[in-house]
């Protein structure tokens, strides 16, 4: 069988030149999405990756049908209580977005059964996702609020992926929606408590949500106001409101510094009071707790601790101790009710949840009680949706990578605990069927990573088995246990599933994301390293049989790793790949570049930083040399990372790569109408993932369930 030829990408020499360094670049051409000739050539190497794979039709078809087959199609979330209402989202066979809903809450009444996925008595549906999203071919929401009297819905949607969101505005008690549409937003929107006005936040050109502004519901644009604005680049702005619905708090960031602003939710004209000014390197979180404030902060601690002040606070003055993180915790944040609240941190690498209990007689009102407890050696455990303050039942999520997501009902106050719900698995599950494990790898200095181990309950390290290895290590995002219905496909082929938990995450501390940034990143890609040569040398993998995966800044981490190692992977998939990481960082007048120089270092102005990422990003590291077979997957609209970078790699590893390509072939697929996160609805992102993944089984011999 002849294979096609692979479409080869026009050298158009563009010179970069920073620091005494020209860099000649050959694709810098490719970031107009505007030039037919980009489109073209994007394209060509569609039809490529097609025929390519032509001949996994059945395998992409075999595990589509696994993932539908497993899935309750007809389903329903979790009925919350908030007022008068049990909200609720429901799916329906043959929807891709599902129904936002809710029905009538009486007094004493129980917790709806939702369990068929059907209507209930009293339903009202609020939106309907699955009607709106048929007519675009990509749709997402962004934003979903209702009013705190229950009368008024605001929602945003995308319908092209680039996270630019136009608001609309119902009336709940009418039906009626507002033709008055607020369009170019960022995420979230709040309204006020009667619903007569509504917040939202604004992006500047470099898609940083930089204001916040006030219209009046049917006033139209001409109503608006700008209440608060962010100046400064390295800034990210956002919105809620709290739990008692007093307040619009307003969230401002940078990767190292915080500030939050309180605003009265029931006043129309109402100014935002900052609670703390920001302090350079400095870290808050707030929840509003009665008339105190609790506040987790780093201001004395790198893994934070918690403090109380008063409502009216207005400095770092006002902070009072309340509890600090012991060794090896790591605090996170916290939900305040009226008679409870719940930290959320991390310890020893795990999440956990710790109660704490109203106590008058103490200065910051508060007492520590016990943390709750789980059976598994690993899993996710996170605070659900609890809207409401008077109470002491609350939601908690957990899962792990065997145990299907789960929202429990925990009374805080005895203990008592009850499944509200675990999602459903068709196909008669059962988790006894597998394996979750926790291995530690040796990094090249001495540090221990922790990577996780999903397997068979009867696979032995015998050195035969395909692999699968997952990382991402960036921004201090933890990469924790989840279940995922799709990756039962792989481990019914055989495949060994991994998760290495690297540096620059946050999975051991703050410490953890400290040691992987900056001009210490090359230890993110080092352990990654690490884990693929743990997995092989302790026998869970084949030598040419580990098939590795990340996207966005997880795709860097692909890029890097495969010139670092390219004989340990079979096979890697970089998705939305941020793989041409010194072009974009030394671009200011990109999409949140200047936001990430306190997390890569600034090439621009530091020779020293120019030269460490000059060494590692990967299109410009790559050797000739054989590779890994490669899939780099994109969207045109990302707006995040940019379709140019896993373009431009993909054309320098087909003129620099010594490999055969009949059997390690380099595919680029990009999605032409979709975002960073690909394809929306589930269906299509279920077609997604099984083209994706029979290329991934067909490369390392895995095609076959066994």
């Amino acid at each position: 069988m002849t294979l096609p030829e692979p479409p080869l990408a026009d050298p158009r020499p563009q010179t970069r030149t920073h620091h005494g360094d020209a860099v000649v670049d050959l694709y810098e051409w490719l970031r107009d999405k505007e030039d037919p000739d980009v489109v073209a050539y994007l394209e060509a190497e569609n039809a490529y990756a097609e025929a390519r794979t032509g001949h996994l039709g059945d395998l992409r078809t075999a595990i589509y049908a696994e993932i539908k087959a497993r899935t309750k199609e007809t389903d329903a979330g979790v009925a919350v209580g908030n007022g008068p209402w049990w909200y609720y989202t429901r799916t329906v066979e043959g929807g891709a977005y599902g129904v936002y809903a809710r029905a009538p809450r009486h007094p004493g009444s129980p917790r709806p059964d939702l369990s068929t996925g059907e209507p209930i008595d009293g339903e009202e549906i609020l939106l309907d996702a699955d009607a709106m999203g048929a007519e675009h071919e990509y749709f997402a929401l962004g934003a979903f609020s209702v009013s705190a009297d229950h009368r008024t819905l605001a929602y945003s949607v995308d319908t092209a992926g680039d996270e630019r969101f136009d608001l609309t505005v119902k009336d709940l008690v009418t039906g009626t929606v507002r033709e008055d549409r607020i369009q170019g937003l960022g995420y979230g929107a709040e309204l006020t408590a009667d619903g007569s006005m509504v917040y939202v936040t604004r992006v500047d050109d470099a898609w940083r949500p930089h204001e916040v502004w006030r219209y009046a519901v049917g006033g139209g644009l001409d109503s608006g106001e700008l209440i608060l604005r962010e100046d400064d680049e390295r800034f990210w702005l956002g919105l809620g409101a709290t739990r008692d619905n007093r307040f619009i708090q307003i969230g401002l960031g940078s990767k190292i510094t915080s500030e939050h602003w309180l605003l009265d939710a029931a006043d129309p004209a109402a100014r935002p009071r900052c609670i703390t000014p920001r302090r350079e390197g400095v870290e808050y979180d707030i929840e509003v707790a009665g008339e105190r404030i609790l506040i987790v902060h780093n201001a004395d601690n790198i893994n934070s601790d918690l403090a109380w002040a008063p409502l009216t606070a207005d400095s770092a003055d006002d902070w009072q101790p309340l509890l600090n993180s012991a060794a090896g915790e790591r605090f996170q944040g916290i939900d305040a009710f009226d008679d409870v609240a719940v930290l959320s941190l991390r310890r020893d690498g795990r999440t956990e949840l710790r109660v704490l209990e109203r106590d008058d007689a103490a200065d910051s009102g508060w007492r520590v009680g016990s943390d709750l407890t789980f059976d598994e050696e690993l899993y996710t455990v996170a605070m659900g949706e609890n809207p409401e303050s008077a109470t002491t039942r609350v939601l908690v999520t957990f899962e792990s990578y065997v145990t299907p997501g789960t929202v429990l009902e925990i009374d805080l106050r005895t203990g008592a605990r009850e499944v509200v719900k675990q999602a459903p698995v068709l196909g008669d599950y059962d988790p006894s069927v597998y394996v979750q494990r926790r291995l530690w790898a040796t990094a090249p200095d001495g540090t221990r990573v922790p990577v996780s181990l999903v397997t068979t309950a009867d696979a032995v390290a015998d050195g035969s088995h395909p692999g699968f290895l997952t990382g991402y290590g960036s921004y201090e995002h933890s990469h924790d246990p989840y279940f995922s219905i799709p990756r039962l496909s792989l481990l019914e082929r055989g495949v060994v599933f991994a998760v290495a938990h690297i540096r620059g995450g946050g999975e051991m501390g703050r410490q953890w994301y400290e040691q992987g940034k900056l001009l210490h990143k090359r230890n993110t890609f080092t352990d990654f390293v690490a884990a693929a040569q743990l997995l092989h040398d302790e026998g869970w993998v084949a030598a040419d049989r580990l098939a590795a995966y990340g996207g966005s800044a997880g795709g860097l981490l692909m890029g890097a790793a495969t010139n670092l190692a390219p004989d340990l992977f079979r096979v890697v998939h970089a998705d939305v790949a941020f793989v041409d990481a010194l072009t974009t960082i030394l671009d200011p007048s990109l999409p949140l570049t200047v936001m990430e120089w306190e997390e890569w270092g600034d090439p621009l102005h530091d020779p020293d930083v120019y030269a460490y990422m000059r060494s590692y990003t990967p299109y410009e590291n790559v050797a000739a040399r054989d590779y890994p077979a490669i899939l780099a997957t994109t969207s045109l609209n990302d707006t995040r990372v940019y379709f140019v970078e896993p373009a431009k790699w993909v054309a320098r590893l087909r003129t620099t790569v010594t490999n055969d390509p009949q059997t390690r072939p380099i595919l680029l697929r990009t999605e032409m109408v979709a975002g960073h996160g690909g394809r929306s609805g589930r269906y299509a992102r279920w077609e997604q993932i099984a083209w994706e993944w029979a290329f991934v089984l067909d490369q390392i011999g895995a095609s076959e369930r066994v």
